[in-house]
């Protein structure tokens, strides 16, 4: 079933069900614009016989970056920016995959070397995570919807520079997660509270950008399963969202989990030793948010791609046989193996087989992994093969260092100045 076509609500067709999911590229120029080496990782991207593309996290609002590195299309994008990032999209798109834009807020999740104040639903404690996060402010009332209208004017300008859509980010604990999490929104005006209140920012912004785009734009929403957090988003409150999600004619619902401080999104069981991939233990192992994937098919018919986990075809063709899901994501194999999709497609692969070695703990593995994979996206963008040997701990202390050495090379309209209010909209423009 790998190789069927998906027609979505709005009449955009995929051509086959396996999608190149969401990786953080930390490629673009210190002023947020798409680079060569960027355009260079699509167009890899863009051979490799997947139907659907997913960019990283692309800024709404520059100050506040997931990391350094992040394209930014907010309103200081120009023209040059905009061409930059529609040669991105133009190299995804070449051989018939489609390529969707993920906006993204990282809300709290800014490390202070990016901004020593982040913004978020309440002023709650900071990020959790090696003391490398500052403590957020609370969004003021008129701040929220120019947050709406700033995702709108982002998607506009994805679809003037080309894309096939949109993702808003909506899982991992950025801030439109935040914002549907009783742990980070404590707000007790109509932005917070009962879950249709905590909720109303996402649907804002789903109607926002569907105003701002034309119909045959896709649109699709990221969304955790849970945070996997005591006391934060559960499954149970995920599937009334999915109900909210589904009235508003969304095309596209990718289903995730975990935060920075509960990082499920990078389970360890996804890449640890496995058995024989034809036994079933393995398979019903193999996605980790695949039974929450069936619970959504009980209220929802939104077309739905699962990411996290998937090693083998034998799997991917089970959930799909049975109706779990609709595409498979893949992430971190197709920073190692970028023609994967297309082999799996071919028959003349069965499985993902390249994973890092192993350090010491399991904390420490989900730490270098991160900047193994990621090292991994940059040597495709200069050119270069995956490096498949390359030490996890090294390739972690690497990242890590240039992370911080770039995040203090920041122009000041990125950077540290991030503690400024942002601007209200005009009366008129408020919903």
């Amino acid at each position: 079933m790998l190789d069927q076509p998906l027609s979505l609500p709005n009449g955009a067709r995929l051509p086959n069900r396996l999608a190149k999911a969401a990786m953080s590229e930390g490629l673009a120029d210190r002023h947020g614009r798409a680079t060569p080496g960027l355009v260079r990782l699509y167009e890899r991207f863009g051979r490799s016989g997947a139907g659907l593309l997913l960019s990283g996290n692309v800024m709404v609002d520059g100050r506040y970056l997931e990391h350094p590195g992040n394209v930014v299309l907010d309103d200081s994008t120009d023209d040059a920016a905009l061409a930059a990032q529609a040669r991105v999209a133009a190299a995804a798109r070449a051989h018939g995959a489609a390529y969707l834009v993920q906006i993204s807020h990282p809300g709290r999740q800014v490390q202070r070397f990016v901004a020593r104040t982040p913004v978020a639903p309440s002023a709650v404690a900071p990020v959790r995570l090696l003391g490398a996060f500052g403590r957020p402010r609370a969004l003021e009332p008129d701040e929220i919807p120019a947050l709406v209208d700033a995702f709108a004017r982002t998607a506009e300008r994805c679809e003037r520079a080309g894309a096939s859509g949109v993702q808003i980010h909506g899982a991992h604990g950025y801030l439109v997660n935040q914002f549907l999490s009783p742990l980070t929104n404590r707000r007790t005006d109509a932005w917070g509270g009962p879950l249709a209140a905590r909720a109303r920012f996402l649907v804002e912004l789903v109607r926002a950008v569907r105003a701002r785009t034309a119909p045959g734009f896709i649109l699709s929403v990221k969304l955790n399963s849970a945070d996997f957090q005591r006391g934060g988003f559960d499954e149970d409150d995920a599937l009334e969202v999915v109900r909210l999600l589904e009235a508003e004619r969304v095309d596209l619902l990718e289903i995730s989990g975990g935060t920075y401080e509960s990082a499920r999104m990078m389970d360890a069981r996804g890449v640890a030793p496995e058995p024989a991939p034809t036994k079933a233990s393995t398979r019903a192992r193999e996605a980790y948010f695949l039974e929450f994937a069936r619970r959504v098919r009980a209220v929802s018919r939104i077309p739905l791609m699962v990411t996290g986990g998937f090693r083998t075809r034998a799997a991917m063709e089970e959930a799909l046989a049975d109706g779990a899901l609709d595409v498979v994501g893949l992430a971190r194999p197709l920073a190692v193996e970028p023609d994967l999709p297309a082999r799996l497609l071919s028959g003349a692969a069965e499985r993902s087989t390249v994973r890092p070695r192993r350090t010491l703990s399991r904390r420490l593995d989900l730490i270098a992994e991160g900047g193994w994979h990621a090292l991994q996206l940059r040597r495709i963008a200069e050119g270069r093969e995956p490096d498949p040997t390359m030490s996890p701990t090294w390739a972690a202390l690497r990242f890590s260092v240039g992370q911080m050495v770039r995040g203090l090379r920041l122009p000041r309209r990125l950077g540290l100045a991030a503690a400024r209010p942002l601007p209200a909209l005009p009366s008129s423009a408020q919903s």
